[in-house]
């Protein structure tokens, strides 16, 4: 592990390695804000999937990744005499001291659910911060992220559940209402309960500790898994997925549930 100095070292090294790409190099040369977005979002993802893996190898090297696109945008600041890395390091220390009285300053707070109950109220205080409690949450989340944290932060302000429990009949009031547009086959109505149903399901997750995109991840990863197994026993023995019953599939299908429980 490195020292505070080499730390430092590492930084400035990874600094003056970007100025002379940007200086010298074809494809670095011409890169806006604009065409490094996307690059951006896919790095985020990959950081994401390394997390979930818990590959430290991998977290090390997608970090890293994410570091390099965080100080480009903030060279392109610098040529377009907007701000420049210090600025970007100030802002974020700013920030934190401002969000942490209860370290920085006099407030009293001695547990994570005291420090909660202030944050929105913190934020709203500071320069240029939200001007409503939702105003925080990005616009461009997938949709089932921003569910959660639109929730989060309305429970922030008191509003929520008094028992967790009566979430469930919030879940089933939605289940039944879909199920009214469903036999209508109303489409664009069915959406809407649908989205409900999902809000619902989401508030759930939440009031149960429960990350409902995680949770969804692990779903995902346990239906590629078994899903793979149900093709390749297939191909074994010189079935397509196309010309097999279901109930043939299905008993397949259980064997590779089997395999994941033991």
């Amino acid at each position: 592990m490195n020292n505070r100095k080499e730390n430092l070292q590492a930084f400035n090294r990874l600094l003056d390695i970007l100025d002379e790409l940007r200086e010298k190099c074809p494809w670095d040369k011409v890169q806006t804000n604009e065409s490094l977005r996307a690059n951006t979002i896919e790095e985020t993802y990959e950081l994401s999937e390394a997390i979930l893996n818990n590959d430290p190898n991998e977290i090390k090297k997608e970090l890293g990744d994410l570091l390099l696109h965080i100080i480009f945008y903030a060279k392109i600041g610098e040529e377009e005499a907007n701000f420049d890395i210090g600025d970007v390091c100030n802002s974020i220390s700013d920030k934190l001291v401002f969000r942490h009285p209860h370290v920085f300053g006099d407030t009293q707070a001695d547990s994570p659910e005291m420090v909660e109950q202030f944050w929105e109220q913190i934020k709203m205080k500071e320069k240029d911060g939200n001007k409503t409690i939702l105003d925080g949450v990005p616009a461009s989340l997938p949709s089932l992220v921003k569910a959660y944290r639109i929730q989060d932060k309305a429970r922030n302000s008191g509003f929520d559940w008094n028992e967790r429990r009566d979430v469930w009949d919030k879940v089933n009031e939605e289940m039944a209402e879909l199920k009214v547009e469903v036999e209508k086959m109303d489409q664009d109505r069915m959406e809407g309960e649908f989205g409900d149903l999902l809000f619902s399901i989401v508030n759930a997750a939440r009031l149960y500790n429960i990350n409902p995109d995680n949770a969804l991840e692990r779903t995902n990863r346990k239906f590629i898994k078994r899903f793979t197994y149900l093709e390749n026993e297939a191909k074994q023995n010189g079935r397509n997925l196309k010309d097999m019953t279901l109930e043939e599939m299905e008993e397949i299908w259980q064997q590779a549930k089997k395999e994941d429980q033991e």
